[in-house]
């Protein structure tokens, strides 16, 4: 009996909890819909919210419906329920709104604060906000980021656990995506904020992987009166799914499925765009028009030189007076590291004297690379790895190797070739896609990944050609720049610059 009666008066509490985080949002959803004053609730009861939706928002609009349930419970409906809620509705007023608003409300999201975002933009980057990781995704997220939030009217958001809603970043979190080496008071309550867009624009400058939150992008980008705009990296999960690790196609087209309601996809690079582009041609046979695909090709820039740990590099990866070989990347298959690996123990069989080094950190598949590299280091070759390397340390490493190899069978851009040859050191990459495309300004031999027999002759060219090589390092030093502020601001115009500008929300 004692149990059942504060069982009983836990219901109450967190009914209570309910009530009072509904009547505070109402104003909330008043002001996002244009109205200036929200209707008070009589009592706190279904019919008597049910009565003051109705006169705050079309109960039958489905961008409404997506509005009042975001507000009103704190997390990002789904697909589904906007359209059973706005259906239920065309016959019973509001009713299937309230319930909905009572089922997806829970103790945690009515404890959350709410604010509704109009104007400028929401930029979403959950996963580079949670991480120190800066390359590939994480690395275009944060320098892009990093300078939106300096020069335009932009909110960063993470997620809210389980994907149910975007939120504030914690005080971590953004330091973290500033590169902010400030001490961080974790003892501090930290207070959720949820974000609701609204009126504005949403920016995914990463890859929303995970299932949860492409579903509720899904609903927002269908519903929701945003303009939205995501990068886009590569469809590798598609186009070459069975170099990728299992069960990652199927992650990757749950994100496309948000995505085909998306505005705009700007895409890293002339190749990702004609992947993209595939994809959407596609989406006709279901009715959907899909975004508008465009190329803003990535940029690197070389950190100063003075700042490159050169002596460090020398003492990590010279071997004697033996040339360097350099291969960045991690072992995933996709890479064709061991493609490499057998190249280069064709041209030792033959005599060629060369160091072999692979850097990037262990991936999904890679038993067979490393096992193979055991082989080749017990038989005495000079070849090995490094796992994580500074920014400082991979410069010069860069700059120390006489060339590089990259020869990988699917990039969305190939972001160690054109850092290669940025430093002025010609590589070796494959003869198609984004890879070719950086290669044709110079400086690179291009080969088919597929033929080692390719790679180790390119290998032999640059290992015993001083004139081969001396001219793609003219070439490299001839290619033109570009930054990372010029990429930020293409992307930024082809993204969100023609949406409109709207006062800021508020919270509650």
């Amino acid at each position: 009996m004692r149990n059942r009666r504060a069982a009983a008066r836990g219901r109450q509490l967190i009914d209570d909890a309910r009530w009072t985080a509904w009547a505070s949002r109402l104003t909330l959803l008043a002001n996002a819909v244009g109205r200036a004053q929200a209707p008070s609730t009589s009592s706190a009861d279904p019919e008597s919210l049910r009565r003051a939706l109705a006169e705050v928002v079309d109960v039958c609009d489905r961008s409404q419906v997506w509005l009042a349930l975001a507000v009103l419970s704190g997390r990002l409906p789904d697909e589904d329920t906007v359209i059973e809620v706005a259906r239920g509705d065309e016959f019973d007023g509001g009713a299937s709104l309230v319930s909905a608003i009572e089922r997806e409300t829970t103790a945690e999201s009515a404890a959350w604060l709410v604010r509704v975002v109009t104007g400028g933009a929401v930029v979403d980057v959950a996963h580079t906000a949670s991480t120190d990781f800066a390359t590939g995704i994480q690395r275009v997220a944060r320098e892009t980021t990093r300078r939106w939030l300096a020069t335009r009217p932009a909110t960063p958001v993470a997620w809210t656990t389980g994907f149910q809603a975007m939120r504030e970043l914690t005080a971590l979190e953004r330091d973290r995506l500033l590169d902010v080496r400030a001490p961080v008071d974790t003892s501090a309550t930290v207070v959720t904020t949820v974000v609701v867009p609204w009126h504005t624009t949403y920016v995914l400058p990463e890859l929303a992987a995970e299932p949860e939150r492409s579903t509720r992008l899904r609903a927002l980008a269908r519903f929701a009166t945003n303009r939205t705009g995501v990068i886009g990296f590569d469809c590798v999960p598609i186009t070459s799914a069975e170099t990728t690790q299992l069960g990652l196609s199927a992650v990757f087209a749950g994100n496309l499925s948000a995505v085909r309601y998306f505005d705009r996809v700007a895409a890293i690079s002339s190749a990702a765009k004609t992947e993209y582009d595939g994809w959407r041609a596609t989406l006709s046979a279901i009715g959907v028009d899909g975004p508008e695909v465009g190329a803003v090709v990535l940029p690197v820039e070389v950190d100063d030189e003075s700042t490159w740990d050169v002596e460090a590099a020398v003492g990590r990866f010279q071997v004697g007076t033996l040339p360097l070989v350099l291969v960045v990347g991690s072992h995933e298959p996709r890479k064709n590291h061991l493609a490499v690996l057998h190249a280069a123990d064709l041209l030792w069989r033959e005599g060629r004297e060369f160091s072999l080094s692979f850097v990037g950190g262990n991936a999904w598949g890679s038993d067979a690379f490393v096992n193979q590299l055991a082989v080749a280091q017990r038989a005495g070759r000079p070849v090995d790895t490094e796992s994580r390397l500074s920014d400082a340390r991979l410069w010069a490493a860069y700059a120390l190797a006489r060339f590089t190899v990259f020869p990988s069978l699917n990039e969305g851009f190939g972001l160690p070739v054109a850092e290669s040859l940025a430093v002025g050191t010609p590589v070796i990459t494959s003869s198609f896609g984004s890879m070719l495309e950086i290669a044709k300004e110079g400086g690179a031999l291009v080969v088919d990944p597929r033929d080692d027999v390719a790679i180790a002759d390119a290998m032999r060219e640059l290992l015993t050609n001083d004139r081969t090589l001396e001219r793609l390092r003219e070439e490299a030093a001839q290619r033109p720049t570009r930054t990372w502020d010029q990429y930020a601001d293409e992307a930024w115009a082809f993204l969100a610059d023609t949406a409109a500008d709207r006062p800021g929300g508020g919270a509650g």
